[in-house]
């Protein structure tokens, strides 16, 4: 384990050290200048035109810069769909620093020796949890649209495989209850007991709502996003081995349907600067290094919103404009300069 986690500081570089390491910090009275001029006009524009999203929390250089809830209701819990597999890529971290995973290279059968039986194909006795968190497996899915239904652990595992573990990537629901199964098994506690202890707590959580999928605040989104923005850190305690993040959120593989990006361990990583948790209709925490910002989004859950892809072109066009415009705005008054035309801060 220490040398892919030595490897993937490498990687990190200094855009990881950057980043501050604490919970939301207050914003300044010139920060809330700025975001108001950043993000002006952007509850009109979402309320009337960008109807399928539901809720969105901006954070920048580790404060809350803008929020958004149709419904009015920072409190509810929000079906996240997919998000759910980068969440769980977090435990699996959380399990790696505490060393009840000793290595995402040890076969998973040595972890869940039952499963041997489970399935006569001996390419299956190579799977890994990197394999898994990658969607690298190699089992039989035929799921380009990425929605269905997924198996029990021993249905899953049980499963034909189409090429060996490691050699191409297959979009696939079931990981989710495969890397469930054997996170309680070497913690020897149920799920959301250990997510409790190693997350939910430490981050502040409110306590999430695990009937038919993972369902969480915006606000909580955001949190698991800066948390792998500031390499695992919060409130100056290390919640994932260092590392990890940088490690789980670099491309694997070159990914496929239905996002059609390079994918990384359970988050989709289209660039070395930006990687996102993405969930069906538009669900979505993303996060861009260089500017410090994590965007939590939720859409409605429906194939006229997935169609629409609304939140993705929100998050790729106006509001990543705002944010480097905001950006700049904020090193500018830093420096005391002014702007160099008014377009910069409008």
């Amino acid at each position: 384990m220490r040398s892919f986690l030595l490897v993937a500081c490498l990687l990190a570089g200094a855009a990881v050290a950057a980043q501050p390491t604490g919970a939301w910090r207050a914003s300044t009275a010139e920060e809330q200048r700025l975001d108001a001029i950043a993000f002006e006009g952007f509850d009109q524009d979402i309320g009337r035109r960008l109807t399928d999203i539901q809720s969105v929390v901006v954070v920048s250089r580790g404060r809350i810069a803008y929020e958004y809830h149709r419904d009015d209701n920072p409190q509810a819990l929000r079906d996240t769909q997919s998000v759910a597999k980068s969440a769980l890529a977090a435990l699996v971290g959380a399990a790696l620093g505490q060393g009840l995973i000793a290595s995402l290279d040890r076969p998973v059968v040595e972890l869940l020796p039952e499963w041997r039986a489970l399935n006569a194909d001996p390419r299956s006795r190579a799977i890994t949890l990197r394999h898994l968190l990658a969607m690298t497996a190699g089992f039989d899915v035929a799921d380009a649209a990425g929605t269905a239904r997924p198996l029990a652990p021993d249905q899953a595992w049980a499963r034909p495989l189409r090429s060996p573990p490691g050699e191409s990537f297959a979009y696939d629901n079931s990981v989710v209850n495969l890397v469930a199964a054997i996170l309680e098994r070497v913690t020897g506690r149920p799920l959301a007991d250990y997510a409790r202890e190693q997350l939910v707590r430490p981050l502040g959580m409110l306590e999430p709502s695990y009937r038919g999928g993972l369902r969480l605040r915006t606000v909580d989104m955001a949190k698991l996003g800066q948390l792998f923005l500031q390499d695992g850190m919060w409130d100056d305690q290390a919640l994932l081995p260092p590392g990890f993040a940088a490690f789980a959120t670099r491309a694997h593989s070159r990914g496929g349907p239905p996002v059609q990006l390079p994918y990384g361990l359970s988050w989709w990583a289209p660039s070395d600067s930006t990687y996102f948790a993405s969930g069906y209709g538009g669900q979505f925490i993303w996060v861009h290094a260089p500017l410090g910002a994590v965007v939590a989004l939720t859409s409605a859950v429906s194939p006229q919103s997935q169609q629409r892809g609304q939140a993705l072109q929100f998050i790729r066009g106006r509001l990543f404009q705002a944010l480097q415009k905001h950006d700049g705005s904020r090193e500018r008054a830093q420096r005391h300069e002014p702007a160099a035309n008014a377009s910069e801060v409008q």
